[in-house]
């Protein structure tokens, strides 16, 4: 029979299949070994703790600064409330006493322009809230010109005298009642022992000043209810005779006039 040339003879291809079949077994068998081989055993970690190295501070910047660099760079710093400059300028060595040309210290320049976080620093750093300027303010003299409550609990902190007299020989509670100040007013007779009828130079207490130089409105009338409800006298009258009930009515102050009539 003609068979066409290079063809395999009907034997060797059945041969050459047996082959092949009696080798697939064994594929099989060495890939489901492996499949099922355990992973690898995780080499063991290291029993150091990592350690994360530390950070070197940065120099202080005003290190290298005489005494006196040192010293207007924190009268300016803390006048303008630079917290971070205040507290590296202390770290650095600068006085906290330093004065300007007014003799105004740190502490007081803060207080004056209302730098609660700066007069904090200062304070926490030993700065005297007694410290007297060319006009005769401390710090806590000033607290009762600007107002500030959050500024008094600073400074309060610090043990203030609350008996120097400003100028006019007052004190802080009384420029407070004249500039209408009622929640500065409430709070120093809350917490503070402050004398409530001290007379100043003009002759005049805080309940005083609070309705000659007021204007009436609810700020003073709150101070007026302050300074009452705790136990100012409203018959102190001024150098010519004239009580307080007497100045509210002049002034057409109706309202501080009831309730000084009630007292």
């Amino acid at each position: 029979m003609w068979r066409p040339r290079n063809l395999p003879a009907p034997r060797r291809v059945q041969h050459d299949v047996k082959k092949v079949l009696s080798v697939v077994p064994v594929v099989v068998a060495l890939a489901a070994t492996a499949c099922s081989s355990p992973a690898p055993a995780p080499e063991p970690s290291s029993s150091r703790p990592v350690t994360t190295p530390t950070p070197t501070p940065a120099p202080n910047p005003y290190a290298s600064l005489s005494d006196a660099e040192l010293g207007t760079r924190l009268l300016s710093a803390s006048a303008k409330g630079r917290v971070a400059e205040v507290s590296q300028l202390l770290e650095a060595g600068a006085g906290t006493e330093v004065r300007d040309d007014r003799r105004r210290t740190p502490l007081l320049l803060a207080v004056t322009h209302d730098r609660v976080r700066a007069a904090r620093a200062l304070v926490a750093a030993g700065a005297d809230p007694d410290a007297l300027d060319d006009r005769h303010d401390t710090p806590w003299l000033v607290t009762g010109v600007t107002g500030s409550v959050a500024m008094a609990k600073v400074v309060l902190t610090a043990d203030p005298d609350l008996t120097i007299r400003n100028r006019f020989g007052g004190l802080s509670h009384i420029p407070a009642s004249e500039r209408g100040h009622a929640d500065y007013v409430a709070y120093v007779l809350e917490h503070t022992d402050i004398r409530v009828d001290h007379v100043n130079d003009l002759g005049w207490t805080a309940l005083l000043e609070a309705v000659i130089l007021g204007k009436g409105t609810r700020p003073w009338q709150r101070i007026v209810e302050s300074l009452v409800d705790h136990g100012a006298d409203v018959s102190i009258a001024d150098r010519a005779g004239v009580t307080p009930l007497e100045h509210a009515r002049r002034h057409g102050f109706v309202t501080i006039a009831r309730i000084l009539e009630r007292a």
